[in-house]
């Protein structure tokens, strides 16, 4: 684990997704956070010890999700396929398909393994399959606020985690799409899917593949930034700052009510052409109980 000293810093970002804004000075106490995501090995080291079984291997009650169509009521996962043509990106569904069988020891379907894979990041986790290893390993999930302030290395408002450029000089920084999403990937980074955690530089804080490789979950739940002002309306900097309630955090177009947590840094599917999330600054909703092939996380450990 790396030391992250803490400190005031700017939260969000006004020159992106909407999301993310306003820009904001909040403050987060010191912590330890894990150098890189949780790999595979350091998984299959949890689940030898305590014998969890991960969501993606549960079949899902299908009480817990009206109109569940019945082919869908088996353990599984969502995984990743690259289209053969340009697709209407405003749907997902053209690109990720949920796969009986995928899961964490087998990322692509029941015929894949994560043999050759020790290094990389674990996929196939929700939430509470973080949540299970955080506790066991002695750590717990980063906030969205204390996530964020290590990603930036103690650089001030960047847009990456290195800086304003995203390749300088040409230089891959991180494992992202490039090409156009979701068909044509040229593999910049020597990358398809996931890579080798530290396979490129460390930020500031000498953290590794903060930005791009996996979504990683954190303790938040996710609904628009709040700013918190003093009770005579005066605005202050509030520290060690959290989301939002539970029971905001719901999908208002889903019909199951599923909340939802905050996933940070992006994915080796965030692209310039489509989703440039590989920043800092960058949040995403997502369910607790759902697990894909390119969410992951990492755990601190906070000082005092």
């Amino acid at each position: 684990m790396a030391f992250v000293p803490g400190g005031v810093f700017t939260m969000g970002s006004d020159r992106f997704y909407p999301e993310e804004a306003p820009a904001r000075r909040v403050r987060v106490d010191p912590f330890f956070i894990d150098e890189a995501p949780v790999t595979n090995a350091d998984f299959a080291r949890f689940v030898a010890a305590t014998g969890h079984v991960t969501c993606a291997e549960i079949a899902p009650d299908p009480k817990d999700y009206p109109g569940m169509l019945p082919e869908l009521a088996h353990a599984g996962s969502a995984v990743f396929t690259r289209t053969d043509r340009p697709v209407d990106t405003r749907d997902p569904s053209q690109w990720w398909r949920f796969v009986l069988g995928a899961d964490w020891r087998h990322p692509c379907g029941p015929d894949s393994s994560i043999d050759g894979l020790d290094d990389h990041p674990v996929v196939h986790v929700a939430c509470a399959d973080a949540e299970a290893y955080a506790r066991w390993a002695g750590k717990a999930l980063p906030t969205e606020a204390e996530w964020e302030f290590a990603a930036r290395g103690g650089l001030e408002d960047a847009d990456y985690a290195w800086g304003d450029e995203l390749a300088p000089d040409g230089r891959m920084m991180a494992n992202y799409w490039q090409g156009l999403f979701p068909y044509a990937n040229t593999l910049d980074d020597g990358w398809e899917r996931t890579s080798p955690i530290r396979s490129f530089p460390p930020n500031g804080y000498g953290l590794h593949d903060m930005i791009g490789n996996v979504w990683e979950w954190t303790s938040d739940w996710y609904a628009p930034p709040k700013i918190e002002r003093k009770a005579k309306g005066s605005c202050c900097i509030p520290a060690n700052p959290r989301g939002a309630r539970r029971h905001d955090s719901f999908d208002p177009q889903s019909p199951a009510r599923i909340p939802r947590r905050v996933l940070k840094g992006g994915s080796h599917l965030c692209a310039p052409s489509y989703c440039q999330r590989y920043r800092p600054a960058a949040r995403h909703p997502e369910a607790i109980d759902t697990s894909t092939s390119h969410i992951g996380f990492r755990c601190i450990i906070r000082v005092g």
